[in-house]
């Protein structure tokens, strides 16, 4: 039960995480998985190599900063919906390690229905909060969304009851904020248009 919990939890908070900062989840599980703080699963060990964890903290470095910058910011969350997403996915099953084919499948829905729900909250608040002329609330919700995640892994690795109030709590949350957010998005692309 504990291994099967302790799996669930890895591919949930990978997944989710990885619809907001995906380099940041790849890096940190790698590193985790290196100096042996967490026995990450066989299809995820190649994180833990000195070329990954290379690759992957330069890429955590760049977006660290293109997050910040206010319009640059909204135009790579808008390329990484196509890279977020399916990684979420492939996360997730891959968490999962060598288990049952349908068991891996269910995972990888779940994972992508995760990094899918984090990105498009992500995306569209930050796309309504780049509408202000001040980069302040730009910078906070950015770092807001590191420490998210640096949390969401924390619960993750050493906590899953932890992760999985987060997450039923973050649905709720989401299920609330998306509509707003679209109806936003369409009022500020009608202004901008007329």
């Amino acid at each position: 039960m504990v291994d099967t919990l302790s799996t669930a939890a890895m591919a949930g908070g990978l997944s989710w995480a990885s619809g907001l900062r995906l380099y940041m989840a790849l890096f940190i599980a790698g590193l985790f998985g290196r100096l042996g703080w967490i026995m990450l699963p066989h299809p995820l060990e190649v994180l833990q190599s000195p070329w990954i964890l290379g690759i992957t903290g330069l890429l955590m470095l760049v977006e660290f900063l293109a997050d910040k910058i206010p319009g640059l910011d909204s135009l790579w969350d808008a390329v990484h919906t196509f890279i977020r997403i399916p990684a979420g996915a492939v996360l997730s099953a891959a968490a999962m390690g060598n288990t049952d084919p349908a068991w891996t499948t269910a995972a990888a829905l779940v994972g992508g229905t995760f990094a899918a729900s984090a990105h498009a909250t992500k995306a569209g608040s930050r796309a309504m909060i780049n509408t202000s002329p001040e980069p302040l609330s730009n910078w906070a919700a950015s770092f807001t969304e590191d420490v998210s995640v640096l949390g969401v892994l924390w619960a993750a690795f050493y906590h899953p009851w932890i992760l999985f109030g987060f997450l039923l709590v973050f649905f709720i949350f989401a299920i609330w904020l998306l509509p707003k957010l679209w109806r936003s998005l369409r009022w500020v692309f009608q202004r901008l248009s007329t």
